[in-house]
């Protein structure tokens, strides 16, 4: 008897999950910092009237449990082993300060037919404790080999592509054997391909890789020094995941600088200098 194919429902579209509850304390923010191996001292300042910088990447953590609820009442875990990272657009409405308490809601916004199968998007909406936004985030997942019927729904997901200029500057970038178990635990995001060599073997993985988040977070750092940028300064970073990273790596990302009030562009090259992150931008006040 024929097994039928796997499928989601366009009905998901608006469904959510939470609003989700976190402490974000000192301790975090400082471990994420030193996930990333990150040495600027504003990463770990507690002396500092608003405790330690939240380096711009830090909302991946407290919007990965909103995710997970937001997957358990819409796709089976069967779909969810065929989830891959593809799209990432961040905003930061004001900084992360140590000591506040904020709630995420995560909604399906969108789903759009693509060759490998569909892009689900899921919106990312975090408030304080008096309901105004903090952060809001548009992540894009491409569900391999899984189609759904009728034509796309909900929202576009936000494009916009450019070609690197060959002129652009090249910052080279090591990412160690261990970094995604270190990642995992700093930034309380687990996902066992990532750790777990079996899992990523049955996933059909030749070995663990390293997070989108991850690569993305590196290449913003290698960013923000290369401008000399305050992570405060960060109101927006955009991404695409193009390619996967395996463990080791050394990556270049390649950064052309803002003109006229433009946004930095980026993109991450692999060790073949193939492109495993595409049209990157980060944008400052």
């Amino acid at each position: 008897m024929a097994v039928a194919p796997l499928a989601i429902s366009r009905d998901i579209v608006g469904a959510s999950a939470g609003p989700l509850a976190h402490e974000i304390d000192a301790r975090w923010l400082m471990a994420y910092a030193a996930g990333l191996g990150e040495a600027e001292a504003r990463y770990y300042d507690t002396l500092a009237a608003d405790g330690p910088a939240a380096h711009p990447l830090f909302p991946v953590c407290y919007e990965w449990p909103a995710l997970l609820a937001l997957r358990a009442v819409t796709t089976s875990d069967e779909m969810a082993t065929r989830s891959v990272h593809a799209t990432h657009d961040l905003v930061i409405h004001r900084p992360l300060r140590a000591g506040e308490t904020l709630r995420t809601t995560a909604r399906v916004i969108g789903l759009a037919h693509r060759r490998a199968g569909t892009l689900l998007t899921a919106r990312n909406e975090t408030v304080d404790a008096l309901g105004r936004p903090v952060t809001t985030t548009d992540y894009g997942s491409v569900y391999r080999g899984i189609g759904f019927e009728g034509s796309d729904a909900g929202e576009r997901s936000a494009g916009g592509t450019f070609d690197m200029p060959s002129g652009a500057t090249r910052l080279p970038v090591t990412a160690p054997a261990w970094l995604a178990h270190v990642y995992s635990e700093c930034a309380r995001i687990w996902n066992p391909i990532h750790t777990d060599a079996a899992v990523a073997r049955a996933a059909g993985l030749p070995a663990i890789i390293l997070h989108g988040t991850a690569t993305l977070a590196l290449a913003v750092s290698e960013v923000l020094r290369h401008t000399a940028t305050d992570p405060r300064a960060v109101r927006r970073i955009r991404a695409s995941f193009t390619g996967m990273v395996p463990l080791p790596s050394r990556l270049t990302v390649r950064v052309i600088e803002a003109t006229e009030g433009k946004a930095v562009l980026f993109d991450v090259l692999g060790e073949d200098d193939a492109q495993v992150l595409s049209r990157g931008a980060v944008h400052v006040v």
